[in-house]
């Protein structure tokens, strides 16, 4: 039986939430806060499996509550906000550079609470919660010429593109590769991250605050530029055409996803094949996994995000099964191997 707290300064919040929780006889809500220090003393009595936290609250807000929880007692937390607002989006994102593993709206519909509902469980099954900062510099130090070693030995075609594929854990990962690559980063980069609807523009907003790229979310038609980052937005598949143009297209969901890692992968392994890079980070499923094994059969580089960094290591666990990376990378390791590939291995 999952345990669950939830916190929020709501009582009809609160309640929505408890009813929906309690409906799954796989869960049962031991306790609720109000604010974020009743939510600190909860969690050191009810020790709890998974919370649900608000962001705006009283006394303290959630963003210093999963700050002092993770320092304290780290527990899988999702954030659930009501707002869809990008200012508020974009602070949901500072909550998960605390700790937070992902974001969800409030449920408005049966659909929305079923998403709860699983996401509630699958993130109570990740028992110790650590950031990747954590394990950073054991890794740097475990291996730190491995990937040059291979680099060495390649002979990459000049890199035209970058795709990025991601899920759960993703947003703050993503946060480490861009704010590392530079501002004349020679090619545009393509991302697709599986987030809930309301949430990509906040998202964007979040990323660009510290980057020194363009980051914005992609609109049809307009043609890719280097030094530009281009996120697929709620409800659209994102391809890209000959000649280097967006295509949006308002399609049935791939691997239960849109936009899907698949569907963008499977159109830069045809536009760009060994012209491009691309890589599978931290994430539920198999999306973009196969597509991934495509594009390396196609001469593009390809990487997979390693398992001691990623929240879940579905996504890339299953694209290193297929042999589908070139490399397994650490976070830290990432940046630097895309801006040395799009450089022409300088």
């Amino acid at each position: 039986m999952i345990k669950a707290l939830v916190v929020d300064d709501s009582p009809v919040t609160r309640e929505l939430i408890v009813h929906i929780l309690n409906e799954d006889p796989g869960i049962r809500v031991v306790g609720m806060a109000s604010n974020g220090e009743e939510a600190i003393e909860a969690v050191q009595r009810m020790r709890p499996d998974v919370i649900t936290m608000d962001i705006h609250m009283p006394k303290l807000d959630g963003l210093e509550a999963t700050r002092q929880i993770m320092e304290t007692h780290p527990t899988p937390i999702v954030i659930v906000s009501g707002s869809t607002n990008p200012h508020d989006v974009a602070m949901t994102f500072r909550v998960t550079e605390a700790g937070a593993l992902t974001s969800l709206p409030l449920p408005t519909d049966s659909a929305t609470a079923r998403e709860l509902v699983q996401t509630v469980k699958l993130m109570s099954e990740i028992k110790v919660v650590r950031r990747w900062v954590r394990v950073q510099s054991k890794e740097k130090e475990a291996e730190p010429h491995t990937v040059e070693a291979e680099l060495a030995q390649l002979a990459p075609a000049e890199v035209r593109v970058v795709a990025l594929g991601a899920s759960t854990g993703g947003p703050i990962i993503l946060k480490t590769i861009l704010d590392e690559l530079p501002g004349n980063f020679p090619a545009p980069v393509l991302v697709v991250q599986h987030m809930s609807a309301g949430f990509s523009q906040g998202l964007v907003e979040w990323l660009a605050q510290s980057s020194a790229l363009s980051i914005r979310l992609a609109a049809h038609g307009e043609h890719i530029l280097p030094s530009h980052i281009y996120f697929a937005p709620d409800g659209f598949q994102m391809q890209v055409k000959n000649g280097g143009s967006i295509a949006l297209i308002r399609d049935a969901h791939e691997n239960g996803m849109c936009p899907s890692v698949s569907c963008l992968f499977r159109s830069v392994a045809e536009v760009y094949g060994r012209h491009a890079v691309a890589g599978l980070l931290t994430g539920m499923g198999r999306d973009g996994a196969s597509e991934l094994k495509l594009l390396r059969e196609k001469g593009a580089v390809t990487f997979a995000q390693n398992k001691e960094s990623s929240v879940v290591h579905g996504m890339p666990g299953e694209a290193i099964r297929l042999d589908a990376a070139m490399f397994v990378l650490a976070p830290q390791e990432i940046a630097p191997l895309l801006t040395k590939l799009a450089n022409g291995g300088k």
